[in-house]
């Protein structure tokens, strides 16, 4: 990837913009590994022929969508999907005191599906296709607090078996990371209160028809490309559901 910008590409809005773009393509092509460095602000400036403010500006605001990291001293790196990150970017479920714990995993069911309409418009699939369905219950500190659906494009997911779920030994987008290039860089939700079913109240350990909160879950990777859906039912006795954003430029 050794692109350059062209004097009319400056005027198709801002120029670290562009650069930031370029730069996003690189990661999506995994010319940049999770947790490897990128080259120096100086070199990407050479590379993209743009000044070293622009190519920084860029980076700021990678960083700020946590896609890549800055270690002082060091250099800017490419963010991982670790437990504390998950805790702190993706989990949102905490006790009512504001104290987190990691929720401990438990598979219920792996298989094979074919995508009905709403699945297919949601992971932008023609409807039909094979999708890879997944449900753990989740327990905090020994109790369940969450029972969750995941659903995923069955050819790009192939390499993930049952066993691969159920032997992970960190989060379901470290499993990504890690077993297939593939990075979540971004989520988006809706949340509603609903009544329990009768087989998820019991296994939350509440009665049918117990008001809990569904949230449903579209997960993207680079160029805003939907790679997981997910419908979560979470017990709130106890707990509530805390989600922080960071200000952004």
């Amino acid at each position: 990837m050794n692109e350059s910008i062209s004097t009319p590409d400056i005027h198709h809005g801002p120029l670290y913009k562009r650069v930031k773009r370029l730069l996003t393509q690189g990661l999506a092509a995994g010319e940049w590994k999770p947790n490897e460095a990128i080259p120096s602000e100086s070199k990407l400036a050479q590379r993209f022929n743009v000044s070293i403010g622009t190519v920084r500006k860029a980076i700021d605001e990678l960083a700020a969508e946590n896609i890549l990291v800055r270690q002082q001293g060091r250099g800017t790196f490419v963010a991982t999907h670790s437990v504390n990150r998950y805790l702190y970017h993706f989990y949102h479920v905490i006790n009512e005191d504001g104290t987190k714990h990691l929720p401990v995993p438990e598979l219920l069911l792996y298989r094979r599906i074919k995508a009905d309409a709403r699945l297919a418009a949601h992971l932008n699939l023609d409807r039909g296709d094979r999708v890879i369905h997944v449900r753990n219950l989740l327990r905090m500190q020994g109790k369940p607090v969450e029972v969750y659906d995941i659903y995923l494009d069955a050819a790009r997911f192939d390499a993930l078996d049952r066993e691969s779920f159920e032997q992970r030994k960190g989060p379901v987008y470290q499993l990504y990371q890690e077993r297939l290039g593939l990075n979540v860089i971004r989520t988006s939700e809706q949340l509603r209160a609903v009544g329990v079913g009768a087989e998820e109240g019991q296994l939350l350990g509440v009665a049918a028809n117990t008001p809990v909160l569904q949230v449903e879950r579209i997960a993207y990777t680079y160029h805003d490309m939907p790679v997981e859906y997910r419908c979560s039912l979470v017990n709130t006795t106890g707990h509530v559901y805390q989600s922080d954003q960071e200000a952004r430029p």
